[in-house]
């Protein structure tokens, strides 16, 4: 990935996953969370669950420590809640799964 690649992709996911970490580790632990979500085989953690403990990771290092796997998650993120903010539903988001 190029730099300039890296720079929208950066900024994407700064602007986009607009949750701090513990507020992201927090949302994890509720049952709510753990009832939604693609299970490899049915069973297990979430695909999303993962992908939100990865998160939590990234959020935590310094942009200068990213590295490209960090950027390729990032992008995948970024991509994912785009794809979901266009399928939103109707009414009020929080009362959604």
């Amino acid at each position: 990935m190029n730099d300039d690649k890296r720079a929208e992709v950066y900024a994407e996911f700064k602007d986009l996953v607009n949750m701090t970490p513990k507020q992201i580790e927090h949302w994890l632990e509720t049952d709510e969370s753990k009832q939604v979500g693609f299970k490899s085989g049915g069973k297990g953690e979430s695909v999303g669950h993962k992908s939100g403990r990865e998160i939590i990771e990234i959020k935590g290092m310094k942009k200068s420590d990213l590295t490209d796997a960090e950027y390729e998650h990032m992008q995948k993120v970024v991509g994912y809640i785009k794809r979901h903010m266009k399928q939103k539903p109707k009414g009020e988001i929080e009362d959604t799964p």
